[in-house]
């Protein structure tokens, strides 16, 4: 979980959005690693579909 959750703020500080989407995007990774405290399979879930949001292009929500 922890180097997925590496991978995904790399993508994340590698995109060419504004800095304003970009500080938007790691508050959401933030929630996901605040989760995984809690609840890894749920945490797990949110960050496969942030990805998954990624990687089709939609700005995801977690």
């Amino acid at each position: 979980m922890a180097e997925r959750l590496k991978q995904a703020h790399d993508r994340v500080h590698a995109l060419n959005v504004s800095a304003d989407a970009k500080t938007a995007l790691t508050r959401q990774l933030l929630i996901v690693t605040e989760a995984a405290k809690r609840d890894l399979p749920e945490a797990a879930r949110r960050l496969s579909r942030f990805v998954q949001d990624l990687d089709e292009g939609r700005p995801p929500v977690v």
